[in-house]
């Protein structure tokens, strides 16, 4: 009988595994220099557009700066998905992106605003090419919650842990 029980508790763990992967799904990228850069960078950012508003954007344009350099860069969406700053992506400003799928057919855009909007602030992991690139690679993302001009938004900024 126990050797039964072992064996029927075994099959549920194995069925619970193969059917709700999410359970183990990670929050937040491994801990690592990068991503603590990353988010000290956006908790930055949040602060300055909080503060000065869009016009902070011009600061975030600037290349080679502490605010874009190699694959690291700012974005900034308002709450309807609409891309308001994306120095590595400019032809994305002005756009909605709202219900755009990655690779894996994740709505990432969409998880990166509710992130902010429900959480304030939070990792949000997807596959998306590097500036220069077409391929997409695995990305992770800090965003924050922050107000453009009295306008709820989001900043954002992320890393490629490969």
């Amino acid at each position: 009988m126990r050797g039964t029980v072992i064996f029927a508790s075994s099959l549920l763990l194995l069925d619970l595994l193969s059917t709700s992967p999410s359970i183990f799904a990670q929050s937040s990228p491994p801990p690592s220099e990068e991503a603590k850069n990353v988010e000290a960078l956006v908790n930055k950012a949040a602060d300055l557009i909080n503060s000065r508003g869009a016009a902070a954007f011009q600061e975030f344009r600037k290349k080679d700066s502490e605010w874009f350099h190699g694959t690291t860069y700012l974005f900034v969406y308002d709450m309807t998905s609409k891309v308001l700053l994306n120095p590595a992506f400019p032809a994305r400003e002005g756009t909605v992106v709202t219900g755009q799928k990655d690779a894996n057919g994740k709505l990432f855009h969409d998880a990166l605003i509710e992130t902010a909007a429900t959480k304030g602030s939070g990792w949000v992991d997807y596959m998306f090419p590097k500036p220069g690139q077409s391929n997409p690679s695995h990305k992770w993302t800090y965003v924050k919650s922050v107000k453009i001009d009295g306008v709820s938004g989001v900043v954002g900024s992320g890393f490629y842990p490969d």
